[in-house]
């Protein structure tokens, strides 16, 4: 697979069109209560169709992009690869467990009534166990960073996530006195990650199949993703538009609500940054590999979060709409870190190849990064 393409102006401006699709949702629902009503009734067990076609449309581009065999190269980069599993799969999802907990049970709990703050923490839990398999091709590219520890990067997430997404989040469920309904999580995660999984890797394979040369083959899936790249932004704006149109009468009646459910959200971003950054300065790994690795553990998976938030609690739950606030607050933010690891490139040693890694990289080269 090619580099990621830079950043368009439209995904630069993502906080945007969400915030106008909260709008838009909150006032439809306010004038067509009926037809959200309507709506939330096309499903069959815990699984909403319309809803479900939305996420597959926001899933399954990316993992159209990811070229699992990456995978064959990820000892070439250990000290960047063992900060951000450390971060991802060990500290991230607890510390923001904690968070929830500390904000929602204690520090909210005098405006925030204790069934809805159960809500709230199962959202952001929801979000601390999924890191990023998307965005983060973006937060990469903007700050020079190598595009084969990247891609090597998300592509074994994306096979830890199977495996682990679904007992952490039961663990840190069941920690916090919440009900864990096993079987609905278990199917959110063969929905929503499985199988958009298995359909990008037959699509990259057939694909590949007919083309002649290794470059070839890099060439038609990069062009293939660039076609249907705009699904996936549609699919999450159009799922923004349906959560707050189930929404928005919560909204409208708490407008501080959103704010009390971002400030968790930025503390957590911000510290996962400062340790994954840090932990990357004192162990001397090259900038090309520092920032990315600690990009990746900073960002969510937040299309998955919002799939499974609505599987496991519906629609109109908290937790759905704090997943959905985690996707307004992400996009700043990573902004944000991605200028501050630009100005502090200099507190990282280069790596050889820095030249080579700081330009737009194909994947399958011989390019190496000696950490």
């Amino acid at each position: 697979m090619n580099a990621p393409s830079p950043i368009g102006s439209f995904e630069r401006y993502l906080s945007l069109w969400v915030a106008l699709c909260i709008t838009a949702g909150i006032a439809l629902g306010s004038l067509l209560p009926g037809v959200f009503q309507t709506l939330s009734g096309v499903e069959y067990g815990s699984v909403n169709f319309i809803v479900a076609v939305l996420i597959w449309l926001m899933v399954y581009p990316m993992m159209v992009s990811v070229d699992f065999t990456s995978l064959k190269r990820i000892h070439e980069r250990p000290k960047g690869l063992i900060i951000t599993l450390t971060v991802n799969w060990l500290i991230k999802p607890f510390t923001m467990a904690a968070l929830g907990v500390l904000f929602f049970n204690y520090l909210f709990a005098d405006v925030i009534a204790p069934a809805d703050a159960n809500q709230y923490i199962a959202g952001l839990i929801l979000l601390g166990a999924a890191p990023c398999t998307a965005m983060v091709f973006v937060w990469s590219q903007l700050t020079g960073g190598d595009a084969t520890y990247t891609l090597a990067q998300v592509a074994l997430n994306d096979v830890i996530m199977i495996f682990a997404f679904a007992p952490i989040v039961a663990l840190l469920l069941g920690v916090t006195n919440i009900d864990v309904p096993w079987a609905t999580l278990i199917l959110s995660v063969g929905l929503y990650v499985l199988i958009p999984l298995i359909a990008g890797v037959l699509t990259r394979i057939q694909l590949s199949s007919s083309a002649n040369t290794p470059a070839l083959a890099n060439l038609a899936v990069s062009r293939f993703t660039a076609r249907i790249k705009p699904l996936s932004i549609l699919g999450l704006l159009g799922t923004v538009v349906l959560l707050f149109g189930f929404q928005g009468r919560i909204i409208l009646d708490q407008p501080l609500l959103i704010g009390l459910i971002a400030i968790p959200l930025l503390i957590q971003s911000y510290g996962i940054f400062a340790i994954s950054y840090g932990a990357a300065k004192l162990w001397k790994v090259p900038f090309n590999v520092a920032a990315p690795c600690a990009l990746i553990g900073t960002s969510n998976f937040f299309e998955l979060a919002v799939a499974v938030a609505i599987g496991l609690f519906g629609l109109n739950s908290g937790a759905a709409l704090v997943t959905v606030v985690g996707v307004l607050v992400e996009v700043p933010v990573m902004l944000s870190l991605v200028a501050f690891a630009n100005r502090t490139r200099g507190w990282f040693p280069a790596s050889p190849d820095d030249a080579v890694s700081c330009a737009p990289v194909a994947v399958g080269t011989n390019e190496k990064a000696r950490v």
